[in-house]
């Protein structure tokens, strides 16, 4: 039945729904009968999943009312929730604060010719920029080897660097005037002309030589007023995220954006991108791992928590606090840290010494590494007889001696990075003292600065991640986290500290992956240190931001992209979900029944097999980390040898090789492990030797983020093929990130937005649990949106900015949802999409995924809402 022709149904009284919500909890449980005053989790044994399945089969009788996961866990009975969902509902938001309706229907779909040509346009452009950029980089190539002397080639590289910066930089700010000129709101559909110049300004702006001196740096300022937004004075950006419709981006003076914010200005969705403004007012701040949708306001001195996200027509006043996703109003500060002097000169004067620095040291040591890679590493003993003019690659030895070379090279380069990750923050850290508030860009800020980014090596937490050897490299780098109670899974493999010396664990905390901890907060002149600790028995999901000051204990579970409360009650012993977050049960039955060791010699028996099991895992990682090493070594020295004949084509042809290469060579990688353990759902405990063999799975798909460089273009619906999901026609992925690509199917026209997770996993305390996910065509996942295990995203449904939907929904067709958890914010509009046409043109879904899962438990966390579009716009069809 349509969505939008549903019949008008009788409701029910409080006590007939009571009494219906019972017996749909008897059918899934398999009782006979329910009382209405039972609870779902202590006297039924419900666990998440099992109630999403509820509020599934609830939505699908019309003469009862839905409900929400937040509804459950707030009035756990059948009479309860009855009650609560017969309340009338709030009164309605400001006309300022309501989503926009949604256009009257998407243009019209890009034809199989449109989406191919769109594809091998995008590949020229890249092939004719790696062509001009060749160009330049050959003739300073040329200009430096003809010098003579370590000083003559040293201030030839310095020379060579300032200008590689100042046309890398320019170029890309000078090409966005030229293609674009000032971007206004607008509609561009999606493969068509216009999209290839959109994109291609996007890849230049965010592909920036610069842009590693951004974060934190008045440079950034200076960049996006360049490219045309409205930036004051004082602004300090953290986020790495570059905007990209920067003329439509507002920002006050002495404002706040902390990191791994987005504020895109753009989003896409129902076959086209949409542009709209972003303004925030002055002084303001935004939270860390918060999202800006296009339409959105922050007024002046207004703040945005953590974690939290503002839909299009919110606006948060002048002054206020909001947090939440989407964010609500708040009566609790996020902003803690008093502002110092910090002048215009003083700004100036640190923009300088990043530049200087650029020019003086990182560029001429990088054409130092090079030149080792190129003349020195053949000659790196005269025994392997790989002399300059030995680099015969068809002689029988040449290939042995090039591994032993590579070798040498990947263990010295991988050791010395790692005695200057522990040894140099151990240098600087005495000059910095928790509870003291520092000025910016003085001594004591570029020593945490410092800190910050060798503390966080990607490398060593790829390699001893989910392992026991975890906790003991972050007690290395200053983490004071516990060894008392060892798991052999205590952290996962993408941990991010401001200062790990101020971080610490109780007894038996586990993490998953994606924790950001926040023991440095900022105003726009200053900064202060705060000490973190995580309570003993914790169990932390995935993609959250752990503050300085949050009001969590001992034994608590943290939700997936859970908003950590700074206000309130210390809570310990509970569960906490949601963005605004609400306390769940701390566990349920299921998770006790998953086959654990029961007696301490059980366990000691299990971790050690677990132990060596991801100790063979970390060995294989190295190898094939060095194996991709041993490719570019091969790669660099047949640059050398056919540059003469070739020149700047032969630069050109590097950057298109390597960049191929790199993708073939990690889809291979990871093709490899799923064909030798196909992936399938599961429920078991981290103890047995199916979730160690994921874990060797994750590791080799951790560096599979080489595919994002597609993003934007149909060869990264190629890839993920490639790597073994079902993918329909014309998927538009700007950024997905999709970690078991074999458990999901994708429809046709299919939109994945920046920043999106598609997890098909969860872990949770001492329990895995795995599913598939099966997002219908025409669906939409929107920025930094996240989608768990077991979920069905039926045909034309949205979900909204920085939502989470949890595992096991089923999302139904033409809905929007999002929230933190998710739930339904918009039926279904009248006219929206139009399958009828595509239907008739003999276009069909690619087949259901069928459901093997007989057991689709999994870990308690929150769920997303859906972002609307915008009013009237100007739609881009060139």
């Amino acid at each position: 039945m349509d969505i939008t022709e549903s019949p008008v149904v009788r409701p029910c009284s409080p006590d007939e729904t009571g009494r219906a919500f019972a017996e749909v909890m008897a059918e899934l449980t398999g009782r006979d009968q329910v009382p209405v005053g039972s609870d779902f989790f202590a006297d039924l044994g419900a666990n998440s999943l099992m109630m999403a399945q509820f509020c599934a089969r609830v939505r699908k009788r019309p003469e009862l009312p839905s409900v929400s996961m937040r509804d459950v866990y707030r009035t756990p009975t059948p009479a309860g929730l009855a009650a609560a969902v017969a309340e009338p509902a709030e009164s309605p938001a400001p006309a300022a604060q309501q989503p926009s309706p949604g256009p009257a229907g998407p243009p019209r779909r890009a034809s199989p010719l449109e989406y191919l040509g769109c594809g091998v346009l995008q590949a020229l452009l890249f092939a004719a920029y790696s062509l001009l950029a060749a160009e330049i980089l050959g003739v300073g190539a040329d200009w430096l080897i003809a010098g003579s002397g370590l000083a003559t080639c040293y201030l030839r590289s310095v020379a060579f660097g300032a200008a590689v910066l100042l046309v890398g930089g320019t170029v890309p700010i000078a090409l966005k005037w030229i293609l674009v000129g000032r971007w206004t709101p607008r509609e561009i559909r999606l493969w068509s002309l216009g999209y290839v110049r959109f994109w291609l300004v996007k890849t230049l702006v965010q592909r920036n030589p610069l842009l590693p001196f951004f974060s934190g740096s008045p440079l950034y300022s200076l960049y996006l007023r360049a490219l045309g937004a409205r930036i004051g004075r004082g602004v300090t950006a953290l986020s790495a995220f570059v905007p990209v419709c920067t003329d439509l981006l507002t920002i006050g003076e002495g404002t706040v954006i902390c990191k791994d914010t987005y504020f895109t200005t753009y989003r896409a969705e129902g076959g086209v991108l949409r542009t709209g403004p972003v303004d925030i007012g002055a002084h303001a701040y935004l939270g860390e791992m918060s999202v800006l949708d296009i339409d959105t306001r922050i007024g002046d001195g207004a703040e945005l928590g953590h974690a939290s996200a503002l839909h299009p027509g919110q606006t948060v006043p002048d002054g206020e606090t909001w947090h939440g996703s989407p964010a609500v109003p708040a009566d609790v500060r996020y902003r803690r840290v008093e502002p110092r002097s910090c002048g215009s000169v003083r700004r100036a004067w640190f923009a300088v010494r990043q530049l200087l620095f650029a020019v003086l040291v990182a560029i001429p040591l990088s054409l130092g590494v090079l030149y080792l890679l190129l003349v020195a590493a053949p000659q790196l003993s005269p025994g392997l007889g790989l002399g300059s003019a030995e680099l015969d690659f068809t002689a029988a030895g040449f290939y042995g001696k090039a591994l032993v070379v590579s070798a040498i090279l990947f263990a010295g380069v991988r050791l010395l990075s790692f005695a200057v990750s522990v040894a140099v923050p151990r240098l600087l850290n005495p000059l910095l003292k928790p509870g003291e508030t520092y000025r910016f860009y003085g001594p004591r800020h570029a020593a945490h600065r410092v800190i910050r980014r060798l503390s966080n090596a990607r490398f060593f937490k790829d390699v001893f991640g989910d392992s026991a050897a975890i906790v003991h490299y972050l007690r290395s780098v200053g983490c004071k986290v516990s060894k008392a109670e060892q798991t052999g899974s205590n952290f996962g493999q993408q941990e991010k500290f401001e200062n790990p010396f101020l971080f610490a664990t109780g007894a038996g905390t586990m993490v998953a992956d994606g924790l950001s901890v926040l023991n440095a907060e900022y105003t726009s002149t200053s900064f202060r240190l705060s000490q973190v600790r995580v309570g003993a028995k914790n169990f932390l999901g995935n993609h959250i931001a752990y503050p300085a000051g949050a009001k969590t204990g001992d034994n608590c579970l943290l939700a997936t992209k859970v908003l950590v409360p700074l206000d309130g009650p210390l809570r310990s012993n509970v569960g906490l979900l949601g963005s605004p977050s609400f306390e769940i049960p701390r566990s349920v039955d299921r998770d006790s029944q998953l086959g654990h060791p029961e007696t301490p010699a059980e366990f000691r028996r299990a971790l050690a097999a677990k132990t060596r099991h991801n100790t063979v895992s970390m060995l294989m990682f190295v190898l094939y980390q060095w194996l991709f090493f041993f490719g570019l070594i091969l790669l660099a020295w047949a640059s050398k040898i056919y540059y003469a004949q070739l020149g700047a084509w032969l630069l050109a042809l590097d950057v298109a090789g390597m960049t191929i290469y790199s993708v073939a060579y990690f889809v291979a990688v990871e093709r490899i492990a799923v064909l030798v353990r196909p992936q399938r759902p599961i429920s078991c405990s981290i103890y047995d030797r199916r979730f160690w063999r994921h874990e060797r799975f994750w590791k080799a798909a951790s560096a599979t983020e080489h595919i994002q460089l597609l993003n934007g273009t149909p060869f990264k619906a190629l890839a993920w093929r490639l790597l073994g999901a079902e993918v329909g026609r014309r998927l538009f992925d700007d950024g997905c990130f999709i970690a078991e690509k074999t458990l999901v199917r994708l429809g046709n026209d299919v939109t994945l937005n920046a920043g999106s997770v598609v997890q098909c996993h969860s872990q949770e305390d001492g329990g895995f649990k795995m599913d598939r996910i099966a997002i219908g065509s025409d669906c939409t996942v929107g920025v930094n949106a996240l989608v768990h295990y077991g979920v069905k995203m039926g045909r034309g449904s949205s979900l909204a900015a920085n939502s989470f939907l949890m595992k096991g929904e089923e999302v139904p067709e033409n809905a929007c949802w999002g929230g933190n958890p998710a739930h339904e914010v918009r039926a279904g509009i009248p006219g929206q999409r139009s399958f009828a046409r595509r239907q008739d043109a003999g276009e069909a879904d690619p087949p259901s995924m069928p459901d093997e899962s007989a057991d689709r438990d999994g870990p308690d966390v929150a769920r997303p809402r859906p972002a609307a579009s915008q009013g009237k716009t100007h739609v881009d069809q060139t």
